[in-house]
């Protein structure tokens, strides 16, 4: 058994990689050097897809069946003329039921259901009546996170806020109540919250939490109502957020503040939640205190490795905008370096291979 740690930056990606020991690493790279390399999930058949851009081909997919070889698609995802859309980015590549989606800038969601060889627009989402209304971030207009649960799917969009189809994508719902939205207006009812992050618990998909630009926020009921779950938290402003499954830990990476987006004082902390996210406590063995590069929204993974029968704990591994890879593999209590300068990172994945 192998853990894999798939590292996308602005110039091309790396791989490292580990026994189950966790103990050392190897890097490899950089992968599809001259691409910028956003997304990367498993593909359904045993391989995996990665989402891509440069400034001659624009957004595309590749497949491979390992990390290390890639092939671009025939037909990546891309708007008609007709609907006015501009095809800037893939944010985030997510799977479930048989299905694959890709969330987009300009905003929306692209399905694919050949393991990403083609792909079609989920027309619901992009013709609801608010979409007019839709506007961009400082990041973008992005649809950046995708949660599904059988016919059930959740997507985050900058700036907007957060939707739920319970049909498989063909009608859509805005999640936002009890989030304060970023303009107040009646042209943007039951939009205009800011979401960075959303997840969820697998045994539990009503049970959700997420990241706003205002804070912390907790659902249990599937995205109708948030309350807020932040105490411990330096701050309320951050982008990445993540859970792993076996032990429900939480993981957060705040930021000063919406203007300073950049560790508070320059010192790098990786926040955790044990208890659903009603109290963080910050972890920093490790970690510098001098790092003024944020941990982007796609930049923290856990490997969900933990077996505590066995007295193993799962890893936990973000990438900064600085080009550094921090590892932990005991649940994010203490981390280090590993290996490498690299260019700014995009994206953070681990996945658990046979040797």
């Amino acid at each position: 058994m192998r853990i894999q740690v798939f590292v996308g930056t602005v110039k091309g990606a790396f791989l490292y990689s580990s026994d189950e020991s966790r103990e050392e690493w190897t890097v490899e790279g950089p992968l599809l050097g001259g691409w910028k390399v956003s997304a990367v999930a498993p593909d359904g058949e045993g391989g995996y897809v990665l989402a891509t851009s440069s400034y001659v081909y624009g957004a595309m997919v590749h497949r491979g069946k390992d990390l290390r070889s890639w092939e671009m698609v025939d037909a990546p995802p891309r708007y008609t003329e007709e609907s006015g859309h501009k095809m800037k980015e893939i944010w985030t590549l997510a799977g479930g039921a048989g299905v694959l989606y890709a969330g987009v800038d300009e905003a929306g969601l692209f399905e694919s259901r050949d393991a990403g060889r083609s792909w079609s627009e989920v027309q619901g989402l992009s013709q609801l009546p608010s979409r007019p209304s839709w506007f961009p971030g400082f990041g973008g207009l992005c649809a950046h996170h995708v949660l599904t649960a059988g016919p059930r799917v959740w997507t985050g969009i900058s700036s907007v806020g957060v939707f739920e189809s319970a049909d498989g994508g063909a009608t859509w719902e805005a999640r936002n109540e009890g989030v304060p939205a970023q303009i107040e207006d009646e042209h943007f009812k039951d939009i205009g919250s800011c979401v960075h992050a959303i997840v969820a618990d697998p045994a539990d998909p009503d049970r959700m939490w997420r990241q706003d630009h205002v804070g912390m926020f907790r659902s249990t009921n599937g995205g109708r109502t948030w309350e807020r779950a932040q105490a411990g938290l330096p701050s309320t402003f951050g982008f990445p957020l993540v859970r792993d499954t076996k032990s429900a830990a939480l993981f957060s990476v705040p930021l000063a503040s919406d203007e300073l987006r950049y560790p508070a004082e320059g010192h790098l902390r990786v926040y955790r939640s044990l208890d659903d996210g009603d109290t963080w406590q910050a972890n920093e063995a490790g970690l510098p205190d001098d790092s003024f590069h944020a941990v982007l929204r796609q930049a923290l993974a856990c490997d969900q490795l933990g077996e505590h029968e066995q007295g193993r704990e799962g890893g936990v591994y973000l990438g900064n905008a600085g080009g550094e890879v921090f590892a932990s593999d005991d649940l994010g209590r203490t981390f280090r370096r590993l290996p490498g300068s690299l260019p700014r990172i995009l994206c953070v994945e681990a996945f658990v291979t046979a040797d």
